[in-house]
Parts: structure tokens; C-alpha cells; sequence
């Protein structure tokens, strides 16, 4: 049986919701991440304290810190690492902290650096500096 755009049902492949207690719970209508098949693609992070739920507002290091231990925990909660990641976004809402965050990234990720983009926005939730989302492989 044909549905809208010509699609059937055994096209579609099977979504999975991952959620952990670990990273912050979401602060709107969304999930920490979704896997469909071999990928994960997680939420932004930002640098909440999941015990909390309060922003650990510092410096730009260490906001970057808590975003990327956040990231750690939600992969770790679907059986990953930071080594399944193939790609990630940095939203920084200044540029010029660009060279700051990148050392701390760079501490996380290693040997393994995944492909990147990397974007200057006017603002973020909770007056956060950095956010960052990833996509992971299996």
C-alpha cells in the first residue's frame, strides 16, 4: 500500500528515544537523542548540571567541559563513546571564544576528531555560551 510521497511503511526505519538521567532532561518538546539504525543524533547540550538542572554559567572552558561530559553521558547511555562521533555542531555566541573551546574539544575527542561545523548565534538557552550537538555511528 502506497502512503503520501510514494513511501510505504517498510521504509521508514524504527526510532528509538535515549534518555538518561545522567545529562540534563530537555527543557522543551524534544529528546536527548534519537537513534534510527546504526545512528545517533543527540540533542544540543548545554551546559547543565544534570543533578540540578541549573546552568553552570564560567568561563567558556568550562561551559565546553560540561557540554561535552553531557554529550559523554547521553552516548554512553545508548552503548557509545565520543569515538562513534562523525559529526558535530558548535553554536558559540562568540566567535571570538573559538580557540578557547577549541582546546578543551580537542582534549575530549583526541585521535578521533569528527567532521564539524562551527556557527556564531545571537543567543542560547539559559544565557549558555556554547552548545554543542553531535551525530554518532555504531
Amino acid at each position: 500500500q502506497k502512503h503520501v510521497f510514494g513511501y510505504d511503511n517498510q521504509c521508514f526505519m524504527k526510532k528509538k528515544q535515549i534518555q538518561t538521567t545522567q545529562a540534563p532532561s530537555a527543557i522543551g518538546p524534544y529528546s536527548q537523542a534519537i537513534r534510527i539504525g546504526e545512528f545517533l543524533y543527540t540533542s544540543g547540550q548545554i551546559a547543565l548540571n544534570p543533578e540540578n538542572m541549573e546552568m553552570m554559567n564560567g568561563a567558556i572552558e568550562e561551559e565546553t567541559e560540561w557540554v561535552l561530559k553531557n554529550l559523554e553521558a547521553i552516548l554512553k547511555a545508548d552503548g557509545m563513546i565520543l569515538a562513534h562521533v562523525i559529526k558535530t555542531t558548535v553554536y558559540l555566541t562568540d566567535l571570538g571564544e573559538f580557540a578557547r573551546v577549541n582546546q578543551v574539544y580537542e582534549k575530549f575527542f583526541g585521535e578521533t576528531k569528527p567532521a564539524r561545523a562551527c556557527v556564531q548565534v545571537a543567543a542560547l538557552p539559559k544565557g549558555a555560551k556554547v552548545e554543542i550537538d553531535a551525530i554518532a555511528h555504531s
